[in-house]
């Protein structure tokens, strides 16, 4: 396994790690801050959450079985070399494990607080039962060989695809209702900022060893940092250019805020006599 060659640059990877912690870790409390204060989830998308839970714990089996496991790192060595850094971080690890732990903390938030007619998607519940049966299969082809490399790889490869598609719910949720409340834009804006962290940290790598290796030997943290930019990036624009301080109430929800005569400030017994001369001013009705 390669060292590092400059200890300067050593330190900035471990900077740029950390902050991406920071910032990415940061970014999972605002929603359910929100939430809680809210008691309700009423513009928060479903299947951007189960499709990012689904998301995270693929990242982190690759992650946790690539930095801990001796046998996957000698695999890793045996296919890219062993003068090469493994591309994975304590950083990484503990991201992925905060990040599962936060995104349980907002499924329950759904389970609990008032969420409208808001619920999973055929679609969200489909392409979770498709990786799982992915999952599953790939396992079984692994286990005869042992290519635990090739099978981490492909949990690796099942974040990536679902961090391009788990964006896209909120984002089109955002564009249908031409507003963004009930949406936190401090974890958008965090997550920006993780992202940017995460690919300066792999870039911080390549440049101490003189070669893109970590660049293609992990794809998934490359893609991760820039689908999240771009996607990131677009959930900014909805919120600070085109849907700007729009509230959003639904039809279910509305409330009147105040009643045409506020019978509170009117003593009870003028609003008697009010009454009862009412009644004596109306005509007295016919008998037939």
């Amino acid at each position: 396994m390669a060292s590092w060659n400059s200890v300067g640059l050593e330190v900035t990877y471990q900077v740029f790690g950390w902050l991406t912690f920071v910032s990415w870790g940061i970014s999972a409390y605002p929603q359910p801050i929100l939430n809680f204060r809210r008691k309700s989830v009423v513009g928060l998308n479903f299947d951007y959450e189960i499709l990012n839970m689904m998301k995270h714990w693929s990242y982190l089996i690759y992650n946790a079985s690539l930095y801990f496991s001796p046998l996957i790192q000698k695999q890793y060595f045996d296919q890219y070399g062993y003068q090469q850094m493994i591309p994975v971080a304590a950083n990484d690890v503990a991201f992925s494990t905060h990040s599962v732990v936060m995104n349980l903390v907002v499924l329950s938030q759904i389970a609990i607080y008032e969420r409208g007619n808001q619920k999973f998607s055929k679609y969200a519940i489909s392409i979770v039962a498709v990786v799982c049966l992915i999952v599953t299969i790939c396992f079984f082809i692994a286990l005869p060989s042992q290519s635990w490399l090739w099978l981490i790889s492909i949990f690796n490869s099942i974040q990536v695809c679902l961090t391009l598609i788990k964006y896209f719910p909120q984002a089109f949720m955002n564009f249908l209702r031409k507003s963004t409340d009930g949406f936190s834009i401090g974890g958008v804006l965090l997550d920006f900022s993780g992202g940017v962290f995460n690919y300066a940290q792999m870039a911080v790598q390549s440049i101490d060893q003189g070669s893109w290796v970590n660049f293609y030997g992990n794809m998934g943290k490359v893609l991760i940092s820039l689908v999240t930019i771009f996607y990131d990036s677009i959930l900014m624009l909805q919120h600070y250019v085109f849907y700007p301080h729009k509230k959003w109430l639904s039809k279910n929800n509305r409330e009147i805020k105040q009643p045409l005569i506020n019978e509170g400030l009117i003593p009870v017994d003028q609003q008697t006599k009010d009454s009862v001369n009412s009644s004596s001013d109306q005509p007295a009705t016919p008998e037939v």
